[in-house]
Formats: structure tokens, C-alpha cells, sequence
């Protein structure tokens, strides 16, 4: 069989592996298919297609869009996006900027609690990356004020944290339409994160295509209520693990082995849109 994970992160966003590294593992782990899914980017894509297209190995244009749905983040993930549309890249440089100035604000506040970090070393990390928390994390685990990026999460920076800042741009509702114009296909990221308050049926109503059952948080039993309803709202299922390389151990590549089946009815999908 022929297996794929369509949920990874590069160092283009908040990953530590290069697309190089990204493409070795997925081939050390039995993977015939990967999605590239960076946070708010698709230049990880974007290098893959110019340097490395006769790599052996099928790799979907994706991305994982961050939203806010009344005060709270979703991620919405897009497959087999249009990596030139104009609309898409003009939205995306809006997000890079406005999460450069989350950064700023997050570090103003985590001073005022005692930790005293330079926005610098966030953007230092994050190098040509987009920075997001994750970099903040792990710069506060580096200066000592944390012993793991799951402590500051939980301490500064969560969602429910005294540090926590939401600046995104993005609605539920705009993601998917930004994803459909862009030829994608939108899908629920990770939903164990939100189906204690049941949005997942809200994010059904905003026009999401698939949902991401197969996740390394997910116990059998969500698996089982997500493949319900999915099977009940007539939408696809998908899966990975998220990796994002060094920065979050526990999700390591191939850890989530979709039947590549799953691939093929993105692929439906997308060409029945495009007839319509």
C-alpha cells in the first residue's frame, strides 16, 4: 500500500527540518505522499517546486491557515493550492507582517510577567521563517523561563494565558473562501481542539470539505466520533502528524500513515470543482 502524511511544517514557518530534511524522513518512513502544510506560508512549497521537483516522492502544495473564531484560534488546512495565485500571496503578506506585530505585543506583555525577552531572538530564530508562538517558546525555553515549549504554552502564551495575543485577519469563513479561490480544498485541522464547544459544527457551516481525523492527540474514540461526522456531512477524511521536526517531539513524521486513497479523493474533489 501506499501511504501518505499530509500535515508537516518546514523551517518556512515554525519546523526545524529544511524541505531536504522534510523530504529524507518522509522517505525513511515509508511515505509515497506528503503535504507541506506551513503556517500562513507556502514558500516552503514554493522552494520545493523550484529545487527539488524530481525528488521521488508526490508533494502537495498546502498550507494551515490560523483564524479566530470568537476570541479562539482555528487552523484551517488547503490542499493542492495554486502556489501563484495572487490574491492568496497578497493575503499571505499581510499575515506575515501582522504576526511579526503579534510577536512584539506577546514579548511587551510576557515583561510585564517577569520574562524578559528581546522580539530579536524571536525573529533571529524564526529566520526567513513566519514567526509564530512556537519560536517564542523556544526562546523562552532557551533564556531558562521555561523548561519545555508545552510549559510556556501553558504558563504565557496559550490561549487562556495572561501573554496570549489574537491579531489574526483571517475568519473561519474568509479561510475557506481564500483556500476555494485558490483552487484548494479547505479541511478542519486537528479538531479534538475544538469539539468540547462544538464549533466543528460551525467550521461544517462555514464550508469546510474534510475534516482531519487521523491526528497523533486523537484517542479512539474522537477518531470514531470523527469519522461519524464526517461520514454524516458527507466530508473527506485526512490525517498527519504535524510534524514540526525537533520543536514538537511527540509528532513525528509518518507517525499518522494515511491509505493514500485518501489523496486520490482530495484529487476528485479538486477536479470536479474545476469543471464546475
Amino acid at each position: 500500500m501506499k501511504y501518505a502524511d499530509l500535515h508537516l511544517h518546514t523551517y518556512f514557518s515554525d519546523g526545524t527540518y529544511s524541505v531536504e530534511e522534510l523530504l529524507e524522513q518522509a522517505l525513511k518512513n515509508d511515505l509515497s505522499c506528503i503535504a507541506i502544510t506551513d503556517h500562513d506560508t507556502i514558500d516552503g512549497y514554493s522552494y520545493f517546486k523550484k529545487n527539488l521537483s524530481k525528488f521521488p516522492l508526490e508533494v502537495i502544495c498546502g498550507i494551515e491557515l490560523t483564524c479566530d473564531m470568537n476570541g479562539k484560534e482555528v487552523h484551517i488546512l488547503g490542499y493542492f493550492i495554486d502556489d501563484k495565485n495572487i490574491i492568496l500571496t497578497k493575503t499571505l503578506d499581510k499575515i506575515k507582517k501582522d504576526r511579526k506585530k503579534r510577536i512584539h505585543e506577546m514579548v511587551f506583555k510576557l515583561k510585564s510577567l517577569g520574562v524578559g525577552l528581546d522580539s530579536k531572538d524571536v525573529f533571529d530564530l524564526a529566520e526567513k521563517g513566519v514567526v509564530g508562538r512556537l519560536h517564542l517558546a523556544r526562546v523562552m525555553v532557551e533564556k531558562g523561563y521555561c523548561s519545555s515549549t508545552k510549559e510556556a504554552f501553558f504558563k504565557y502564551i496559550g490561549d487562556e494565558s495572561p501573554a496570549y495575543v489574537n491579531r489574526f485577519l483571517l475568519t473561519p469563513e474568509k479561510a475557506v473562501e481564500l483556500i476555494t479561490q485558490a483552487k484548494g480544498i479547505p479541511v478542519l485541522a486537528h479538531p479534538y481542539m475544538l469539539h468540547k464547544n462544538g464549533s466543528v459544527g460551525a467550521l461544517i457551516d462555514a464550508g469546510i470539505k474534510g475534516i482531519e481525523v487521523y491526528y497523533p492527540e486523537h484517542s479512539k474514540k474522537q477518531i470514531k466520533e470523527f469519522l461519524d461526522i464526517a461520514k454524516k456531512n458527507n466530508l473527506l477524511v485526512t490525517g498527519g502528524s504535524d510534524c514540526h521536526g525537533h520543536a514538537k517531539s511527540s509528532k513525528v513524521i509518518g507517525r499518522i500513515k494515511l491509505p493514500y486513497s485518501s489523496v486520490e479523493a482530495l484529487k476528485k474533489v479538486r477536479q470536479n470543482a474545476s469543471k464546475e
